[in-house]
């Protein structure tokens, strides 16, 4: 057998690997910032910039006062770029991804740690988290337990509207969540931006529902 000539492996390693540059600002010719991310698809599905990061970071772009010094929690962070656009407009941002990942402080859903009792943030964000339904009980008892740390806070979350959506909505009811925003992703991307996706992308807002007369409490 033939030996595998390292350059061509070291070529099709870079084929595998992009950068991907994302400009935010009222002006296109000219944006307040841009934040270039490596993006690998050879090593992992978190190490790529999916749409709904995307909607997710324009999102905290248009609504950059409200972030504006407040503390900010991304679960599920992969390449991280709505919580580096949080922390580009002024949030103090801490980026959670699974314990497994060393890069990020380790946040497994459902599970709790001595770390996870000291997060207070006044906004958690999440991405494309709504995508695997046997994660998504662990995921919102997880948004439930950070929402609890801190009152008045809200979990935004971008997601591919599929067919688990019932589902989605039987556990917001069981953790007692509710939803006070819900919008089509196209109906706030510039149109430069919103060119480059597809799907049916939406952006819900969830706070804890006060209206319901128990809640489940973790500790």
């Amino acid at each position: 057998m033939e030996p595998i000539d390292s350059a061509e492996t070291e070529t099709a390693d870079t084929l595998m690997t992009t950068v991907s540059r994302h400009h935010f600002g009222d002006e296109m010719d000219e944006p307040a910032f841009s934040i270039s991310i490596i993006e690998n698809m050879k090593e992992d599905y978190g190490l790529f910039v999916w749409p709904c990061s995307v909607v997710l970071a324009e999102y905290v772009w248009q609504q950059r006062l409200r972030f504006s010094g407040a503390g900010v929690l991304e679960l599920g962070a992969g390449t991280s770029l709505p919580g580096l656009v949080a922390a580009k407009v002024g949030a103090d941002v801490t980026l959670t991804d699974d314990s497994s990942r060393l890069e990020v402080m380790g946040l497994t859903w459902g599970v709790w740690d001595a770390s996870t009792f000291s997060l207070h943030p006044k906004f958690v964000l999440g991405a494309d988290v709504l995508y695997d339904a046997s994660a998504f009980d662990d995921l919102f008892a997880t948004v439930t337990f950070l929402l609890q740390s801190s009152p008045g806070s809200v979990f935004i979350t971008t997601y591919h509207n599929r067919s688990g959506h019932h589902l989605i909505e039987f556990l917001m009811v069981k953790w007692g969540l509710k939803c006070v925003k819900l919008l089509d992703a196209f109906s706030f991307m510039p149109s430069h931006k919103a060119s480059g996706l597809s799907g049916n992308l939406q952006l819900a807002e969830i706070v804890l529902d006060s209206q319901r007369a128990e809640i489940p409490v973790l500790h």
